[in-house]
């Protein structure tokens, strides 16, 4: 069982979990609202599309590198050490740019502003399952995504109107205000959770967690969504435009994915705190809905875009919260940030991965082609992801 601090009441329980949401949105807004204007600071520049390029490189490579990192540190000296830190850091960094304006200043801003998520981001993800029994981790894991979501969703609009009001320098002051902000926020209501005893683990030992059913099949289900999610966001949009629909027509179906991913997770994650449906069953049943949302976007005009767009946003938002609290469930509790710092790892792998794949099979057929791939490899997911163990069933006792 999953331990936990000293049960509050309703009230202060939805309470404490306030500022793990807004962590959650934090880094989801960091991540695309920054990412979706750094164009506007580097066209005219010599090689802006490599300036470009690496920008965007930096934040996604550090989380995939750090993530596992902070992640098991949690597990050593407790996650909220790990939020705090990361949280402030992530407002130092920000802070260093929206002060400075400069272009070199703006690569270490993004180094640190990734580095500092990929700290914040999983100890929120341990946070949420400790502080929340196992009968309500659905539900929990369900709200967490679904201000996630509304950070993707809102972060390019916003950081776009915050760049026109006052350039690059205004969106990182904001950036640095709400991290602070969520920092101060987090430091008065989360409660410390001590790290509970850990006993010695080789490599090998990690290898076998890692390699167990138990943690690849949410992990699995969880890249897929992410690829799917990417895949959307930046294909649906060259899909629409072959089509002849305007950018309004387009910006609106990207908007329908992430609307339907957002209000899908937490409906998600109480449906399996009530029993309604089972984890596993949920996962098979939001990757058919995923793949058959990237076949939809193989149909011609606004029809196949405005059905894959709420197919890969319903799917996607299945599967999100069931496979967080899955991996939860399965997670040894003294290990719990270094299992979601590892699933994050595969969820960026996803979101790098998809894309790639997309790209790389459109480059020598069609976009179309492109998304066929994408489906047919997430369409066969739920065949790969195998069964659970079934459970033993006790015997009758002797009789005499």
């Amino acid at each position: 069982m999953t331990a936990s601090a000293p049960t509050p009441s309703k009230a202060a329980a939805r309470w404490r979990m306030w500022p793990l949401y807004a962590a959650g949105l934090t880094t989801a807004f960091g991540a695309h609202g920054i990412a979706a204007n750094l164009g506007s600071f580097t066209s005219g520049r010599h090689e802006s599309l490599l300036v470009l390029g690496g920008l965007l490189a930096l934040y996604d490579g550090a989380e995939v590198l750090l993530k596992p990192v902070f992640g098991t540190l949690a597990d050593r000296i407790g996650a909220r050490p790990v939020l705090l830190g990361g949280l402030v850091a992530f407002a130092l960094f920000s802070a260093v740019f929206a002060l400075a304006d400069d272009t070199g200043l703006l690569w270490l801003a993004r180094l640190g502003q990734g580095a500092a998520a990929s700290a914040f981001s999983p100890a929120a993800s341990a946070l949420v399952a400790r502080l929340n029994p196992k009968a309500k981790q659905g539900r929990a894991f369900g709200s967490y995504g679904f201000y996630k979501s509304l950070g993707y969703t809102a972060g390019p609009l916003l950081g776009g109107v915050l760049v026109w009001a006052g350039g690059l320098p205004l969106l990182f002051t904001v950036m640095a205000v709400l991290a602070a902000a969520v920092a101060g926020w987090a430091l008065l209501v989360v409660p410390a959770v001590a790290p509970l005893p850990r006993r010695r683990q080789t490599v090998l030992d990690l290898a076998r967690s890692l390699g167990n059913g138990a943690f690849l099949r949410p992990t699995v289900a969880l890249a897929c969504a992410t690829a799917a999610l990417s895949v959307g966001v930046g294909f649906l949009p060259v899909s629409g435009a072959a089509a002849h629909l305007g950018t309004v027509a387009t910006g609106a179906a990207v908007s329908v994915l992430a609307l339907c991913a957002a209000v899908v997770q937490p409906r998600a994650g109480t449906a399996l705190d009530s029993g309604r449906i089972s984890g596993l069953a949920g996962i098979r049943v939001g990757l058919v809905v995923t793949g058959l949302g990237l076949a939809a976007a193989m149909l011609p005009g606004v029809v196949g875009l405005l059905l894959a767009a709420v197919a890969i946003g319903a799917g996607t938002g299945l599967i999100t919260p069931l496979a967080f609290a899955a991996l939860a469930a399965s997670a040894a509790p003294e290990r719990l940030g270094q299992t979601m710092g590892a699933a994050e790892l595969g969820r960026e792998l996803g979101d790098a991965g998809g894309p790639l794949l997309v790209a790389v099979v459109a480059a020598a057929t069609t976009l179309t082609g492109g998304f066929a791939a994408l489906a047919v490899l997430i369409g066969a997911a739920p065949m790969l992801l195998g069964r659970p163990p079934e459970p033993q069933a006790e015997q009758p006792p002797p009789t005499s």
